[in-house]
Order: C-alpha cells, then structure tokens, then sequence
C-alpha cells in the first residue's frame, strides 16, 4: 500500500477494531473466573455471554443505517465510545442481572462498529487492494482477542475481572484522536448531498430483486460464522476447564490458540486478490468445519492444541474474507444499510449459540455432539457461498 494517507486510515480503523476484539475476548475469560465466584449455571453462562451478542444485533442494524445517513466516521466514533463507557461501568457491577445489561450497551457499541469500519476502508481503497486492506484491517480482531488473552493470564489472577473491564474502556480515549485522525470515504462524501431514503426504504431495496438473491447469501452467511464462532471460541476457556486443565492453564492454551489467527488473516489477505472472495470463503469455511470435528474429539493436550490452533487459523482467516467480500456488494447508497443488517441478522445466531451450547452443556450433551453441530452449521454457510455468491474479485464498487 503506496499511499500513506490510506496505510493511516487503516492502521487507524485497525485499531478500533482491535479494541472491539479486546472487549470480545475479554468477556469469555471474565465468564470462565465469574463462573467460580458467582457460582453460575452453564445457561447463566451463556446468557452472560450471549448479551453482548444481543446488544450487537441492534447496533449492526441502527449503525448501518445511520452511516449511510450521517457518514461513516462520525458512526465509527460513536460506536467506539458506547462500548468503551459500557466496558468501564461493567467493572462496578455488583450481580448479574447488572451485568448483563452493561453487556449488552456494550454489545451495541460493538455490534456497530465492525460493519461501519469495514464499510469505510472498502470504500476508501483502490480496486487492487480492497480486499486485502478490508482481511488486514480484519487480522487487528486477532491482535485484540491476544491482548485480552494476555490481560486474562496476567491481571484477571491477580487483579480480578474487574480491572479487565477497566482497561476496556480506554478505547474511549483513543476516540478523541481518532476523530482528527481519519476521513470519510471519498464515495460516501460524492452520495452525501443525494435525497436520503428512509430505514423502511432502504430495507425494501436491499430486499429487491436486483439485490435479493445477493440478500439471502450473505444473511445466511454472516449467520452461520457467527452462530459457529461464538458458540465456539466464548465458550474455549471454559470447554479447557471442563477438559481436566486448571483455570489459568486454559487461559495460557487459548492464548496460544490465539496467535494462530494472525497467519490466517495474513494468508487470507494474499489468497484473496490472488484467487477471489469466494475461493477465501469456501476453502477456509470447510477446513474450519474440520477442524471442529478434530477439536471436539480430542483428548491429548498436544492434539487439543493443534486442533484449537487449525480452528483459529482458518476461522479467523473466513472472518477476513467474510468482510472483505460484505462491503462490495451493495451500491454506495445501501452499502453500510446492506451490510449492517446482514450483520445484525448473524449477530442472532452469536445470541443462540452461546445459549445453546449452556443448555446442551446443562443437558448432559457431549462436547464431542456440540462440535459436530458446529461442523455442519459451518458448511452450510459454505454451500452458500458456492452456489448463490457472485465473484468481485477485481470489480469496482458500484455507486
């Protein structure tokens, strides 16, 4: 990337983003410490965990919409700093019922944010580095779930989770740079003077048949890696537990599960330009799916740390080419709109999931069926892309 002005934008909404990540990763290490302290359920586990997934539901679709309508940046700060404040006042709560409120106002900063920076940065870069901008901007996730890995293995034991949370809501201060720092994207600023549709508008156009079958794909997409991901990796540090190792031995192994994420974005980012989207989303989405089948079944601690490494490696690297490929398939005037629902739909299935899994757990269903349910879940979303995707390697967005 030449142009210094774009290798800013990006490392600048990189780092928003892996603050978004942090606030994530955090949550499913505070849940596995809470678990003991509070004495929670498995399905109080999961509810905890799933209230930043509901909370990220209503902030992919306000925030999509609002982008489109008031600019990207200015949505972008606005999310930063809802889930920063949530983040901090989670550290004062004192049950949790208080918790899981606070968790989901944090949700909606979260759930906000990703679509908008994503939205921003593929509309900002030239058409021979878009995707690879979008799967790099994607790979600072990793950077942040291994800072809430190290602030797990570090302070949490030492400190406890609510200092977690307090170092969760500095972000808030980076916000203040980062409004001098970035633009909006030139194409948002060409549509900006264009009559604004409303929510209901934008809803239908998305829903047109020029539009339709791209529509279907890409919910039924962003569902199944969500309902996948976060049935899996929020519930990782515990399902350690449960497997026979201490608490701050599952930290230590999640964490170095952890650092496999980077490769995978970073082989995404190449593969992307070079053999298109939909080959980045196939190939990665099977070898996940195979992956959770390995990691359920294994029992050695060095099969469950290679199986836990593949299923972050190339879950991480289909997130990259998930977002990469979202932002370029609407017109600039539906774009954030088209992608911010499609999101918020996905953020249903990171809502069920953690639930699920608490109430197979409660059940006495196996880890081993848990993860065969990821397995299929995860290739459907990959059948999907197959057939009903459209390649955009190479093509200008449209405006």
């Amino acid at each position: 990337m030449k142009d210094p002005k774009k290798r800013k934008l990006l490392f600048s909404a990189g780092l928003s983003w892996m603050f978004d990540a942090m606030d994530v990763g955090i949550i499913s290490f505070v849940v596995a410490a809470l678990k003991s302290e509070w004495s929670l359920s498995s399905q109080q586990v999961g509810w905890l965990t799933s209230t930043t997934s509901i909370g990220m539901v209503f902030g992919a679709a306000l925030a999509g919409f609002f982008a489109d309508k008031y600019g990207r940046k200015n949505i972008l700060l606005w999310t930063l700093l809802i889930f920063s404040a949530a983040s901090g006042l989670s550290a004062l709560a004192g049950g949790f019922a208080m918790l899981c409120v606070f968790r989901f106002i944090a949700g909606v900063g979260l759930g906000g944010e990703l679509p908008v920076a994503s939205t921003l940065v593929s509309e900002s870069m030239p058409v021979e580095e878009r995707g690879r901008a979008v799967v790099l901007l994607e790979s600072f996730w990793a950077v942040g779930w291994i800072l809430s890995a190290l602030i797990a293995f570090f302070v949490i034991p030492e400190y406890g989770w609510r200092m977690a949370f307090v170092i969760g809501a500095l972000p808030a201060f980076y916000a203040l740079y980062l409004r001098r720092a970035i633009e909006d994207s030139p194409r948002y600023l060409k549509q900006k003077k264009a009559p604004k549709l409303t929510f209901i508008q934008r809803l239908k156009s998305v829903w047109s048949i020029e539009h339709r079958k791209t529509t279907i794909m890409l919910w039924l997409l962003w569902f199944t890696v969500v309902f996948s991901y976060y049935g899996m990796f929020l519930w990782l540090p515990t399902v350690m537990v449960g497997k026979g190792f201490s608490l701050v031995q599952s930290f230590q192994y999640v964490l170095i599960m952890t650092l496999a994420q980077l490769p995978g974005y970073f082989t995404a980012a190449y593969f992307i330009e070079k053999f298109g989207r939909k080959f980045v989303l196939i190939t990665y989405l099977v070898f996940t799916a195979l992956s959770a089948v390995w990691f359920g079944y294994a029992e050695s601690t060095f099969m469950l740390l290679a199986a836990g490494i593949s299923l972050s490696f190339f879950n991480l690297g289909a997130w990259g080419g998930l977002y990469a490929y979202s932002p370029e398939l609407y017109p600039t005037r539906l774009r954030s709109t088209g992608v911010g629902i499609a999101t918020s739909f996905g953020r249903i299935g990171g809502v069920i999931a953690p639930i699920l899994v608490g109430i197979l757990k409660g059940n006495g269903t196996s880890i081993e069926a848990i993860f065969v349910m990821f397995f299929i879940t995860i290739l459907i979303g990959a059948l999907g892309v197959m057939f009903l995707g459209k390649e955009t390697k190479g093509r200008e967005l449209t405006d």
